[in-house]
């Protein structure tokens, strides 16, 4: 095990697409994947029936919450007393993700370093799907068979911000590394967490070397990973320092605290995004207002130049510039259409990585402008990062445009 890596959590993957036979199967009462030797490399040769905890998840990009199942996977082999052939099964019981599976749907089962198993079936042709063969770095399934990937201690699978978003979003909890400044931050905000924009300016403060004017892709990732960091370690001390006092058996407050906790997780990284945006643009002199008015009581996350001008019939709407920002878009993204209606093309900045083609297609289609940090083009497929720009040349736009209305 390697800390920092996918081995701190999985012990090895296999993954495929689900053919119309092994989707049927899986809807079916008899749930198991006969003659799969790949997965031998996973649980190892079986000498008895041999069963583990395991969680059942399926997700697709149109529910905020996915589906998840409890239960457990058994591992066998059907020829155990055969002198000279085995033909080893998988069998799993009915659940309520396994009736979601469908034709093309990609299939991950991971083992777990403390022995359980994950098993995640992902919409096809859906960004989380793409997003969980980027993390897993197996993006060739168009063979039948099992993909399968062990150790994961190469450079490929270090954790970093956008992968641990993902490991997130398919049930992984991610740890936080060694305590992080954490005398430092109980120092100085004692036994809460500060406001959104305070914590972000602490984030930079921890950061003394980068600059926006040395690259605002660079910075902005440099920031928001180190707040992901720092927030992680202040969270996870002042929840045990919670728990350890207890609740008194009051329920309610219990539930209170942990939907605290689980608002604020959900919040706060679109606030940071925004925080850190904010600085780039004040470092490179840009102007611009946040969440200002325009039609309909909209409010775009940034205005370039700013409210007055946008509101002022004679001022050139091609100098106009708008800016959503969304730590990650699902189907959320056409919100942004409709913020500023002077403003024909649209920008959208996220974090969001390997966003379907479908998704992407129809934000051109829709002239909606996608702007990512430069590091996350990397996710996307060829034809998608032709049309991608990243923040240093969303910047250069808005200054140009800055430039001649001035």
């Amino acid at each position: 095990m390697k800390q920092g890596h996918l081995s701190e959590y999985f012990t090895g993957v296999a993954m495929k697409r689900l053919s119309a036979v092994e989707a049927d199967l899986f809807r079916s009462n008899q749930h198991e994947f006969n003659g799969v030797d790949p997965l031998k490399r996973l649980f190892g040769q079986a000498t008895e029936k041999q069963t583990y905890p395991a969680r059942f998840i399926y997700l697709n990009d149109h529910d905020d919450d996915p589906v998840v199942t409890d239960g457990y996977v058994t591992w066998y082999d059907a020829r155990e007393r055969h002198p000279t052939r085995s033909e080893h099964r998988l069998y799993f019981p009915t659940t309520t993700v396994s009736e979601c599976a469908a034709v093309g749907d990609v299939l991950v089962i991971g083992r777990r370093p403390d022995g359980s198993v994950l098993v995640v079936v992902a919409e096809n042709g859906s960004t989380i799907a793409n997003q969980i063969q980027w993390l897993f770095g197996i993006t060739d399934l168009a063979h039948p068979g099992f993909s399968i990937r062990e150790e994961l201690e190469t450079e490929q699978d270090r954790l970093e911000f956008a992968s641990r978003l993902i490991l997130e979003s398919i049930g992984v909890p991610v740890e936080p590394p060694a305590e992080t400044h954490l005398d430092d931050m109980l120092s100085r905000f004692g036994s809460r967490f500060p406001t959104t924009r305070l914590f972000s300016e602490y984030a930079r403060s921890t950061l003394k070397d980068v600059s926006a004017l040395d690259g605002p892709d660079a910075a902005l990732m440099a920031w928001m990973e180190r707040e992901e960091i720092l927030f992680r370690t202040l969270e996870r001390h002042l929840i045990g320092d919670r728990l350890s006092k207890g609740f008194d058996g009051d329920v309610e407050s219990f539930m209170g605290f942990s939907l605290s906790v689980q608002n604020r997780r959900k919040s706060r990284v679109g606030y940071a995004l925004e925080n850190h945006l904010e600085t780039i643009f004040r470092t490179m002199d840009i102007r611009y207002v946040r969440t200002a008015v325009t039609e309909n009581r909209a409010k775009p996350d940034f205005l370039f130049p700013g409210k007055a001008e946008y509101h002022d019939p004679s001022f050139a709407a091609s100098q106009l510039t708008m800016l959503g920002v969304k730590s990650t878009c699902k189907d959320r993204w056409r919100q942004v259409l409709a913020e500023a209606n002077r403003i024909e093309e649209k920008h959208l900045l996220t974090l969001e990585t390997a966003i379907s083609s479908n998704q992407t297609d129809e934000m051109r289609a829709k002239r909606l402008q996608l702007v990512l940090p430069q590091p996350l083009h990397t996710t996307y497929t060829g034809a998608q990062r032709e049309w991608l720009i990243d923040v240093s040349t969303f910047v250069d736009l808005v200054a140009e445009r800055q430039r001649i209305a001035s």
